[in-house]
């Protein structure tokens, strides 16, 4: 495993972003920033799709772990229950847990070519993710014991997942433009609900504190939508014609911010549905997942820049 630390001047502000936000670099040349997580140390951890996991501090110290497996492409990472991180690796078919330490494990899945895409922390000390070709929503256990539900027949291609109320999880499926959610009791009962926009290609998704999910409408949509625990959808057009919003996440202040893959900019809509936009100084940087840090700021990947960035508010 190798391991490469470095303590990283600050690439701020810029004529073309907003001056709140500020830039990290990653010493791994073109390595793919993706997903972004806080872990239990305080550290923000992320994905490179090069085949590393990240982990930056907030003074920007960056330290990197290489998965066991070459050409796996982490994915997307999320804290579980102990404070550790949990990735997939899409074209390993794997599950991947790091500790804090940053040793690396990787767990296959049981059927081949599943591609796992989302993963998040589910009730009882798991973690839940879906598979965006294996048509299925899963859970592993912390010791690593991986159960599977299949999805309606079809080209459903889930892609993110969140803890929703009442302890469901909640998924967004591409191909069928539905917004599904599976139940944590003993039937795991599945059920979907289509979006009013025709071939929105939904993204990610995240319980609001309001109750409600919302969740990212990327090329077709340009838009934020909202459901209800009962499945009432409401959806909010970005101000930006092409923006591509794509990850989304609950702030320190409570309202959800979001990152604009063609906007290049870090979006921000209240419970209520107004929407304000703050442009990354790195133009085309691509940004990609987004997540609360401990300081009550939002982190973000930037894929194309291959920095991380920061939203000081």
């Amino acid at each position: 495993m190798d391991r490469a630390a470095l303590v990283l001047l600050v690439a701020c502000g810029g004529s073309n972003g907003d001056p709140s936000i500020i830039e990290y670099a990653i010493p791994t040349a073109n390595s793919g920033p993706y997903g972004i997580a806080l872990g239990g140390d305080g550290a923000l951890w992320f994905t490179e799709q090069v085949g590393k996991i990240g982990r930056i501090t907030t003074a920007g110290e960056v330290t990197e772990f290489t998965v066991p497996t070459p050409g796996a492409i982490p994915y997307h990472i999320a804290r579980g229950a102990d404070g550790s991180l949990w990735f997939t690796e899409k074209a390993a078919n794997t599950i991947g847990h790091i500790t804090l330490a940053g040793a690396v494990t990787e767990l296959a899945l049981p059927r081949p070519a599943s591609v796992p895409t989302g993963i998040a922390a589910g009730p009882d000390f798991t973690m839940w993710f879906v598979e965006d070709d294996g048509n299925a929503a899963g859970s592993i256990s912390m010791t690593g014991v991986i159960t599977e539900y299949p999805l309606a027949a079809g080209n459903n291609e889930a892609y993110g997942i969140a803890l929703g109320p009442h302890d469901a999880l909640w998924f967004t499926e591409q191909g069928t433009n539905h917004i599904a959610s599976i139940g944590s009791d003993v039937a795991h009962a599945i059920t979907e609900y289509t979006v009013p926009t025709a071939a929105a290609d939904l993204r990610e998704i995240i319980g609001g504190p309001d109750g409600n999910l919302w969740f990212t409408e990327f090329t077709g949509g340009n838009a934020i939508g909202m459901i209800t625990p009962d499945g009432v959808i409401t959806e909010h057009a970005l101000p930006t014609a092409g923006a591509q919003p794509f990850d989304i996440t609950v702030g320190s202040d409570l309202d959800l911010w979001f990152t604009e893959k063609v906007g290049n900019a870090i979006g921000r809509i209240t419970l209520a549905g107004a929407i304000t936009e703050r442009a990354i100084p790195t133009v085309g940087s691509e940004p990609a997942r987004i997540t609360l840090g401990p300081e009550g700021d939002l982190w973000f990947s930037e894929y194309a820049a291959n920095q991380i960035g920061r939203v000081r508010l």
